[in-house]
């Protein structure tokens, strides 16, 4: 006795079950993109914001800030790169970029009398995290 009957997918099964991923790799791969540049801004806000901490401590003792960060004991985020500009015993001005993103996206802060920066952004007061996106 034979057995003529086979199993298996057709040729267009398999085209159709192709077409099909191919059509939801094109939807996620966008999302995808837009979720990882919100983290990279989280991580600039984030490392401008632990500057600010660690800003105000150092003025509590020393009554000054400083443009080092090796007295701040400050360490940014991988990919983060952290300008502090403007430092005085009054105020002082930091901006961020990801390497991801390139040098025309970032995020930017200033406290006190010093100059807001104005690459990447602005920020319209002081104390506040204004990012490009």
């Amino acid at each position: 006795m034979q057995d003529n009957n086979k199993k298996g997918f057709t040729l267009i099964e398999l085209l159709i079950v192709v077409v099909i991923i191919g059509i939801l790799a094109a939807i996620a791969i966008p999302k995808f993109s837009a979720t990882r540049e919100k983290a990279y801004f989280a991580a600039m806000k984030s490392d401008l914001k632990n500057l600010a901490s660690q800003q105000e401590i150092y003025y509590s003792d020393a009554y000054a800030y400083t443009s080092s960060a090796d007295d701040l004991a400050f360490t940014n985020s991988d990919g983060v790169t952290v300008a502090m500009s403007n430092v005085s015993s009054s105020g002082w001005a930091a901006s961020a970029t990801h390497a991801a993103l390139g040098g025309a996206e970032g995020c930017a802060i200033y406290y006190g009398t010093a100059t807001a920066p104005s690459t990447p952004t602005t920020p319209s007061q002081p104390g506040e995290v204004a990012c490009t996106s």
